[in-house]
């Protein structure tokens, strides 16, 4: 499954990334592009819970419009 990294300037294209890369990394706190489908989010949190990991998964607003949101996904 690849999913869509949040985007570091508005004027850039998202970058795709592999799930499995994602659990390599070792990194704890990931951001992602509004690119993505809730339900592949969804997927994204139920395969780390598989793995034994607690999740915080939620939408962030960065602006007034509705459009204007990222996903933020904790692993503990």
């Amino acid at each position: 499954m690849e999913i869509l990294i949040a985007r570091t300037d508005i004027n850039e294209k998202p970058k795709k990334v592999k799930l499995d890369k994602l659990k390599e990394s070792g990194e704890k706190i990931f951001y992602f592009d509004k690119e993505n489908s809730h339900k592949d989010m969804m997927a994204v949190v139920e395969s780390f819970e598989k793995d034994g990991f607690n999740t915080h998964f939620r939408e962030v607003k960065y602006g007034l419009s509705d459009g204007e949101f990222i996903y933020e996904l904790h692993i503990v």
